[in-house]
């Protein structure tokens, strides 16, 4: 029996599943970063490779492989029609490519380029790094952060370009150490410090390997809030399914009793469940008190395939 042949989807596909009659209205809306098509949920069969962001006034599009050719043609004829006036630019990132190479599909990209969330504003960098400097699906977390960040100190574990840190402050934090072995990443997050005009108080940027400073961690503990949001596989830095045990097993040393607990993993390879059992195991003092939901605009087939955010409350030693 021969295999099945799969039609490749055609733009009137992609307009039906995306709503893209809709969009225009959120254009004219306030320009709170929106995804606008996420197809790395696996929930629109045929388009897995694609995503569409909108970071005013850029739609910003990213393919995780090379997409089929006829369909690629007539995409980017008919969102030019569509949108080319109303939209300044889009810029296509090629993600599947060796320095993930950019192209503009119309219009001049600004040189400063900002997300905005909940009335902050982050600095973006649409080039040729994987990474932007900010992570949109992270947004339900940092609004849970915000309700219980006055007068708390956090601990922002990985914190890249200190979204979490700059989220905190603007809800009264008490203090925040963000500590990332990216300095670079670190430089940029005090930029979005600044660029808020956040009063940053108590805030200290350790550009250390987490795992070589537990000491140091100690001595600025305990923390109210401790949010652990590492990469899923990260040469050199982290790789979870081998070191989010180490992590785990330590927490109790940082958080004070009664403090709470951002476990996140980020892989859709790895379900939740590995996340529970490492819990579990290395840190039996902890107790799940519920995973935090993920944004609507970043549906997904499979909760495992998701973003996973597990709310922990530090209780004491267990006998």
């Amino acid at each position: 029996m021969s295999d099945s042949i799969i039609t490749p989807p055609t733009f009137d596909d992609f307009a039906e599943l995306a709503r893209v009659e809709d969009w225009s209205s959120i254009f004219s809306e306030a320009p709170e970063a929106t995804r606008l098509f996420h197809g790395r949920g696996q929930c629109y069969p045929g388009l897995e490779w694609l995503t569409v962001d909108y970071f005013s006034p850029v739609l910003w599009i990213v393919l995780y492989r090379q997409p089929p050719e006829a369909f690629w043609g007539e995409f980017c004829h008919q969102l030019k029609a569509r949108f080319g006036g109303v939209v300044d630019a889009a810029l296509v990132q090629h993600r599947y490519l060796r320095g993930n190479d950019c192209e503009p599909l119309w219009g001049d990209v600004p040189d400063e380029m900002y997300a905005v969330e909940n009335g902050l504003r982050f600095e973006l960098s649409l080039g040729g790094q994987q990474n932007i400097g900010y992570f949109m699906d992270m947004q339900p977390a940092r609004r849970w952060l915000a309700e219980r960040a006055e007068g708390a100190r956090l601990l922002n574990l990985f914190s890249y370009t200190c979204a979490f840190s700059v989220a905190a402050h603007a809800a009264r934090a008490d203090g925040v150490v963000n500590i990332d072995m990216s300095k670079a990443a670190l430089r940029r997050g005090k930029r979005n410090h600044e660029l808020n005009g956040v009063e940053e108080g108590d805030t200290i940027y350790l550009g250390h390997d987490i795992f070589r400073s537990w000491g140091r961690l100690r001595r600025e503990g305990p923390f109210d809030i401790v949010i652990c949001d590492p990469p899923s596989r990260q040469p050199g830095s982290f790789d979870a399914a081998k070191d989010y045990a180490r992590l785990a097993r330590k927490l109790p040393e940082l958080c004070r009793e009664g403090g709470d607990i951002l476990a996140c993993l980020n892989s859709p390879l790895m379900p939740e469940q590995f996340l529970r059992e490492v819990m579990a195991a290395e840190c039996p003092s902890a107790r799940l008190v519920a995973r935090l939901p993920g944004r609507a605009d970043f549906p997904d087939k499979s909760a495992d395939g998701a973003l996973k955010v597990l709310h922990y409350r530090l209780e004491g030693e267990t006998s």
